[in-house]
């Protein structure tokens, strides 16, 4: 009699919990598609001002790859403003986009200082343009156990994935208008715990979380944020960094970067996205699949799932 009885209540409280769940997504998925339909409608027509697009970290990797995916498919942007600490790269990458027909300005600035920042509103403030896409996308990870880490290390990934972020946003929204759109560049790492990459997916956690605020903030004037959330990228640093520590003879702390997309696939995903409005843009398979996973499995079972991939 007891088992029956633990039985039927075993399964009026899934069947709740099931409809609980469903009824949220319903909810989700109506308000995600309302907020997109008000961020198009708002989308403004031409003007006068050039449009341009600005994109930090555009020295390397993704960066670069946004450069090269907005000249191949974003309408209206006149000019692309590319900002990093490598002059060389940046004027190489210059050059590239301006042999395809895209005026592009270099802007060799240190986004750990603050003076780079006033030196950036300058910039703006004197050429009377307006910024049509804004892409944050300076940043940087190491791996390695927390207590080993050299706080100099995790200084510098707080402050370039998190501060330079935020700064950068601020300098620029005076510069945008109805119709702009923004896209932070966050992790799939932002979506659970990780140990022995932990500071990198804590950074990842409070860029997405501002992201998502900025926003709703920012409904009001037709600017669209999107939080770009990717797994691993084959042609990033993090896959040859530990690499190079398994070649040493060290014990790498991560030895699998399965599932690793390009670059430009993810920057043409995640511009794709971004023009249809989304909030979230999870560019991928297996990022799609862990931020669905990450809102109904408890943190411990991710953490150890973790720490089973990271040893395969």
């Amino acid at each position: 009699m007891m088992r029956t009885v633990l039985r039927q209540a075993f399964f009026t409280a899934v069947g709740f919990t099931g409809r609980v769940i469903v009824g949220f997504g319903i909810v989700a998925f109506i308000l995600i598609i309302v907020t997109a339909l008000i961020l198009r409608s708002q989308r403004k027509k031409g003007d006068d001002a050039p449009h341009i697009a600005l994109i930090t970290g555009a020295s390397s990797g993704l960066g670069a790859a946004f450069a090269r995916e907005i000249v191949r498919k974003e309408k209206g942007i006149d000019a692309i403003w590319l900002i990093a600490r490598r002059k060389e790269r940046l004027d190489a990458l210059a050059e590239e986009l301006e042999s395809k027909g895209m005026a592009a300005k270099v802007l060799p600035l240190d986004l750990t200082k603050p003076e780079s920042y006033t030196v950036l509103k300058n910039k703006l403030e004197n050429s009377g343009v307006r910024v049509r896409i804004l892409i944050p996308c300076a940043g940087l990870g190491k791996i390695g156990a927390a207590a080993d880490m050299a706080p100099k290390d995790a200084d510098a990934m707080i402050d370039l994935n998190d501060r330079a972020a935020v700064d950068t946003t601020a300098a620029v929204l005076p510069f945008m208008d109805k119709g702009s759109r923004i896209l932070e560049i966050c992790s799939t790492a932002a979506f659970q715990p990780l140990p022995h990459f932990a500071v990198y997916a804590a950074s990842k956690v409070m860029l997405y979380h501002y992201s998502r605020a900025l926003r709703t903030e920012l409904l009001p004037r037709g600017i669209a944020v999107t939080a770009v959330c990717p797994y691993w990228m084959a042609d990033t640093e993090f896959i040859p960094i530990a690499k190079a520590a398994e070649n040493a003879g060290e014990k790498p702390e991560i030895k699998n970067f399965a599932g690793g997309a390009k670059s430009i696939s993810v920057a043409r995903r995640a511009l794709a996205t971004s023009r249809r409005g989304f909030a979230v843009s999870t560019p991928g398979a297996f990022c799609t699949i862990h931020r669905f996973f990450s809102k109904l499995i408890p943190r411990e079972v991710l953490i150890a799932f973790w720490e089973l991939l990271r040893r395969l």
